[in-house]
């Protein structure tokens, strides 16, 4: 891999308090998302939220993708994660990105305007053809899932 020829992302502003990601250290593999929101946002236990980053992007190749990421900080101290699990925020999307959070904790949070909320890291997305089969290889594990290598 060639580190020296980076490539760019664009990234634009939606609202005038936006905050660019960055990331928190130098050895960090996500981009911070902050909260974008006018006001303070009260996420009650069991509820599901919607907060805007106030950002667009623009990964300028279709085989790269945005992944949304919960801030592990916020999840094990808080309860505070994604809904969705991971975000995905494909490479010809241009609107804002919203990032969906949930409090599984059993005690309110709160989210202020500007709140580090989540991580956003860029990964490539391979390209492939799918091919229909009648009959796939075997392996040793064969259709076993769901707990079948053990605990």
């Amino acid at each position: 891999m060639n580190l020296n020829n980076k490539k760019k992302i664009f990234i634009k502003k939606i609202r005038d308090n936006a905050i660019i990601p960055s990331r928190g250290t130098e050895g960090s593999s996500g981009l911070d998302l902050y909260a974008a929101s006018v006001e303070t946002i009260t996420i009650k236990p069991g509820q599901l939220v919607k907060i805007p980053t106030g950002i667009a992007i623009d990964l300028q190749d279709k085989n790269l993708v945005s992944l949304i990421f919960a801030r592990s900080g916020l999840g094990v101290k808080h309860g505070i994660t994604l809904s969705n699990g991971v975000g995905v925020v494909d490479s010809d999307y241009r609107g804002e990105i919203f990032v969906g959070l949930c409090n599984v904790g059993n005690t309110t949070y709160e989210v202020q305007p500007g709140d580090r909320i989540a991580q956003m890291i860029i990964m490539p997305v391979p390209s492939f053809d799918l091919v229909e089969k009648e009959k796939l290889s075997e392996t040793k594990r064969g259709v076993g899932g769901f707990g079948s290598t053990g605990k």
